[in-house]
């Protein structure tokens, strides 16, 4: 999130376009079992400058290549033989290739140990240990931060897989784009989320606008259809077909058109990634800008977010399998109100944000005015000062007292407005503000989270660090990350004796409401 340029930060488009155009000088290797790092690179030099390489493990070893010019891949490629004629393949020459060994035991004896980018996050358990020994909640948040986030060749790998892509839409599309977006791009991604991309037509577009000049109105001759709608679907058809019967380690496609956004999905074998293609999903780039403004605006964003997220995660609040729970998206705009009403807030407004807008950043996409500031040095810093250990305590006080009933949340106006529908749970989308982000979070889930951080916050506001470490027990944000069961309510009861505040009370008496729910349930099973 800090990258520069010329002393202020880069522009979510500035980023885009230098991780693209890295993506389009980048092969992916698969290597030899016993393979020597040196010889490796020795070798490829010999095609072109190599500006970064790394490797990593996924079904052996893969090492991803970043040459400094373009010219090296079409000169590696020349060199690159086709497989052996004993199967048939597809005679598609891509950017994926296998090396191994001419003579594997003369270089066995020169091995040594490579060294591997982890693709993905340590386990929880692993991550425990490690909360236990920081010296702060605050420090343990940053240390769930940067186990969990996105690295940098893990980006790089993101932007390689998209670009792979792109090789086969050009064959159709010639000017076409493949763009990641959401977790991938938006600063908030967590090792192993999977890659949406979309294929974008839009540069096709500024181009149309600009040969205006002459005596003759110009355009192309192109097959009409009634709606975009059907055009969608019927590029996404041929595009997944034509990954399903051609595409290098493209495996279980499944074409899903008649989606309210149609897409195709696909395993990525050589990158290891469960991908989503959709065509010019612009309203979910402007989503994404969004998060990359706030996340760089200011570190405990992203920290508070991880740990939220990980938090509900533990709890089974949110699931990988879409059904009535909350997703990242809804708690990570949660998160994003909570911050917007801190006094001072931490983070601007949408509206704040498109008052800031330069005559660049404004977009109207389908009738949604979706403007904002692209430049972040026009955003004025927070003044707000209150610390991640605060910030985590208030954020489960703040949201198991809030007024489901009749308040939503508004990141456009940065304040609760009344619902306008009857929804549990009711999160205006940012931009197309006639839809409820959250609609699917069902009256049991909703109650389950309430319950949740209500006892979070308890435990938070009674916590004492070196009694903690005395006994040995996980402290802090550590203590947060074990399931909540009859054995902590016990504790709590315990810690309850000779304590007045009627909120503590309030609080407990929901925590024994919750668990007398999950004992009916489970009855009930």
């Amino acid at each position: 999130t800090g990258a520069e340029l010329g002393g202020r930060k880069k522009t979510f488009s500035e980023v885009q376009r230098e991780r693209l155009e890295q993506a389009e000088r980048t092969v992916l290797i698969k290597c030899p079992p016993k393979l020597n790092e040196k010889k490796l690179l020795q070798y490829l030099s010999s095609h072109g400058n190599i500006k970064s390489h790394f490797f990593f493990e996924n079904r052996g070893i893969h090492a991803l290549i970043e040459f400094s010019e373009k010219d090296s891949i079409a000169s590696l490629q020349d060199a690159i033989g086709m497989p052996s004629a004993a199967e048939h393949h597809v005679p598609f020459k891509s950017r994926l290739f296998t090396f191994t060994l001419k003579n594997p035991v003369s270089q066995a004896a020169e091995e040594t140990p490579l060294h591997l980018s982890p693709q993905s996050h340590i386990p929880v358990k692993e991550l425990m240990q490690k909360l236990c020994c920081a010296d702060s909640i605050s420090d343990q948040m940053y240390i769930l931060l940067n186990e969990y986030q996105l690295t940098e060749e893990n980006i790089k790998l993101r932007f390689l897989a998209c670009s792979l892509v792109r090789d086969f839409t050009r064959a159709y599309f010639p000017d076409s784009v493949v763009k990641p977006f959401g977790s991938s791009v938006n600063t908030f991604g967590k090792l192993g989320c999977d890659v949406d991309m979309f294929l974008d037509f839009h540069d096709l577009q500024k181009h149309a606008k600009k040969m205006k000049k002459g005596p003759f109105e110009m355009e192309y001759q192109m097959k009409r259809l009634p709606s975009e709608r059907l055009a969608t679907q019927r590029i996404l058809s041929v595009i997944g077909d034509c990954l399903d019967n051609f595409g290098p380690g493209c495996v279980n496609v499944q074409k899903i058109l008649n989606a309210r956004c149609p897409l195709v999905k696909f395993s990525h074998q050589p990158t290891g990634f469960q991908c989503d293609l959709s065509v010019s999903n612009s309203i979910a780039i402007r989503s994404s800008e969004l998060l990359y403004i706030y996340g760089c605006l200011d570190s405990r964003v992203r920290a508070l977010v991880f740990t939220v997220r990980c938090w509900a995660r533990v709890h089974g609040l949110t699931n990988s399998v879409p059904g009535n729970w909350i997703t990242n998206f809804s708690l990570t705009m949660m998160v994003m109100f909570f911050l917007q009403k801190r006094s001072p807030p931490i983070i601007p407004t949408l509206d704040q944000l498109k008052e800031l807008a330069g005559e660049k950043d404004k977009h109207i996409i389908g009738g949604y005015d979706c403007s904002f500031v692209s430049d972040l040095s026009k955003i004025k810093p927070s003044e707000n000062t209150e610390t991640l250990d605060v910030l985590l305590s208030e954020f489960f006080e703040y949201f198991g007292n809030f007024d489901f009933r009749k308040n939503s949340i508004n990141l456009r106006k940065g304040k609760e407005v009344n619902k306008p529908e009857s929804s549990p749970l009711y999160i205006w989308n940012p931009f197309e503000q006639d839809l409820n982000i959250s609609k699917n979070v069902n009256q049991p889930q909703l109650e389950k989270f309430v319950a949740m951080a209500r006892e979070s916050a308890w435990i938070l506001q009674k916590e004492v660090k070196t009694q903690q470490v005395i006994n040995k027990e996980p402290w802090g944000l550590a203590a947060l990350l074990i399931p909540f069961g009859k054995s902590n309510s016990n504790k709590m009861k315990n810690k309850m004796k000779g304590i007045g505040s009627e909120t503590i009370r309030s609080l407990l008496d929901s925590l024994k409401l919750s668990n007398a729910n999950n004992l009916q349930k489970a009855v009930g099973k």
